[in-house]
């Protein structure tokens, strides 16, 4: 039995699981034991693929090649650490009232069944379930948003089921135009949304309908990746929600709408031979760069201005996939994987942070390395890291996108410059204060999970410093096959 069966499986399990029994006090424990299980087959189905390489299954209905089997591992790992993150977090969140037994057993249900969405997406071959597992990552994700039940996060969920709603529909109108380019091209008795399928003919298939599909599915997705102007639900869905949520919003879903514009864009450029797909892309990119940096200097909220930052990191990812070249797709996979590690890392100091003390807002948070050491350190470690100091692997990845840039479009180079600095002078003016200021706070009634915390860091700061050889080849495969 294929390892994709457990991949998907077990979250799915999961979540009917907690869905009856996610209210008890051992859930915390059964959502970890879930994730765990889930990174293990994860693991199992990354060495069959890296032996006996890309694999079809199930009727050709998911497909795993070098392009997803890492960002498949990659998600159930981040899953996994955000989970037994989540355990002394909630315990705290209980404490306080926020969280009752329904919430909880809403909140571990969801969380399993948000895992098996993006999970989903990653692994299908098949572009009409992509859009499904986007819908349904929607759908789950507003449930998390909005556990808290109070007037902001309600309206916040409200914000990011109207706004991705509308962005999922123009994606869902760019498959159907999909469909219809393959239609011209297959035949009706064989017209498929099988990706392998559209990229064996992608040279054939109309331009007209697939420069019109790709500007629908690159609104829709963009839409989830939160590219500007699309992006308004995203800060409002990070301040309000459970930070957990944050943590994977920022670290798993912002990657998987990448992944499927990823794939689009791919056609497309067989399609048309031309960089319309790159260049749009970049425009996107450039523009949530230089629109979310300034907008990041003027947050209060810690977790907003964090969610901004996402924005900027998605946008420098888009620009640097835009471009189109092998190594700037070797570079925007490697900013993929780093940011989902620091970021998540950072999301789960700043949990902590706000809890200790009792508020968001920046202003009110200091002296957390008196208060904490570790806390203090951990935010500290991750915002160097986030903010592409050496030798963290956001370092590598900023150095050679940038390089990337100035040889292939220098009038880009620039705004990225000018972006990237306000962004270092806006969160690094910010975060010393809460570190290193002095403080009244009070330790945490329940011993904070640290353990993610300097996992992930330890992870950006090796592939800062030196890239495994199998991890180096799956980012020079499907940097290649992104080329077309």
């Amino acid at each position: 039995m294929s390892a994709l069966f457990f991949v998907l499986g077990i979250p799915l399990l999961g979540g009917l699981a907690l869905a009856l029994y996610g209210h008890r006090l051992w859930a915390r424990d059964v959502n970890v034991a879930f994730s765990l299980g889930t990174f293990i087959a994860a693991c199992f189905l990354t060495k069959h693929i890296i032996d006996h390489g890309p694999e079809l299954l199930w009727d050709q209905q998911f497909y795993i090649d070098p392009l997803n089997v890492f960002l498949v591992t990659l998600t159930a790992f981040v899953s996994l650490t955000t989970a037994i993150f989540s355990r002394p977090y909630m315990r705290v969140e209980q404490d306080h009232g926020k969280m009752t037994p329904p919430r909880m057993r809403l909140y571990h249900s969801m969380y399993q069944l948000f895992s098996f969405t993006m999970l989903l997406g990653f692994t299908t071959n098949n572009l009409g379930i992509i859009w499904v597992a986007m819908e349904a990552a929607t759908l789950t994700t507003v449930l998390l948003v909005s556990v808290y039940r109070t007037s902001a996060s309600l309206e916040a969920a409200w914000k990011y089921f109207i706004l991705c709603g509308v962005g999922i529909a123009q994606a869902l109108f760019g498959t159907i135009l999909l469909y219809m380019a393959a239609d011209k091209v297959l035949g009706a008795e064989h017209a498929t949304l099988l990706w392998t399928s559209l990229n064996d003919v992608k040279g054939q298939l109309d331009p007209t309908i697939i420069t019109l599909a790709f500007v629908f599915l690159l609104i829709g997705y963009g839409t989830k990746v939160g590219l500007v102007p699309l992006h308004s639900w995203l800060p409002d869905a990070h301040a309000e929600g459970p930070t957990p949520v944050s943590a994977v919003l920022s670290g798993l879903l912002l990657n998987v709408a990448m992944y499927a514009v990823l794939r689009c864009k791919v056609l497309t450029d067989g399609a048309l031979g031309t960089q319309m797909a790159g260049q749009l892309m970049m425009g996107f990119g450039l523009l949530s760069v230089t629109v979310a940096a300034f907008f990041l200097s003027r947050q209060k909220d810690v977790k907003r201005m964090f969610s901004y930052s996402s924005i900027e990191h998605m946008g420098l990812i888009t620009f640097a996939f835009g471009m189109g070249s092998p190594l700037a797709n070797f570079a925007g996979l490697l900013h993929m994987t780093v940011h989902s590690l620091v970021k998540s890392a950072i999301f789960f100091t700043v949990g902590h942070a706000t809890q200790k003390a009792g508020t968001q807002v920046m202003s009110e948070i200091r002296g957390l390395i008196k208060v904490n050491p570790t806390v203090g350190w951990g935010l500290m470690l991750g915002v160097m890291a986030i903010l592409g100091m050496p030798p963290f692997g956001v370092f590598a990845s900023e150095f050679l996108i940038l390089t990337t840039a100035m040889r292939e479009q220098p009038w880009a180079a620039p705004f990225l410059f000018l972006a990237l600095g306000v962004a270092f002078a806006s969160i690094l003016a910010r975060v010393l204060p809460m570190v290193f200021g002095d403080t009244t706070l009070k330790p945490l009634a329940h011993p904070p999970a640290l353990l993610p915390v300097f996992l992930h860091l330890a992870l950006a700061l090796i592939l800062g410093l030196y890239i495994p050889p199998y991890l180096s080849g799956w980012y020079v495969q499907a940097a290649a096959m992104l080329g077309g």
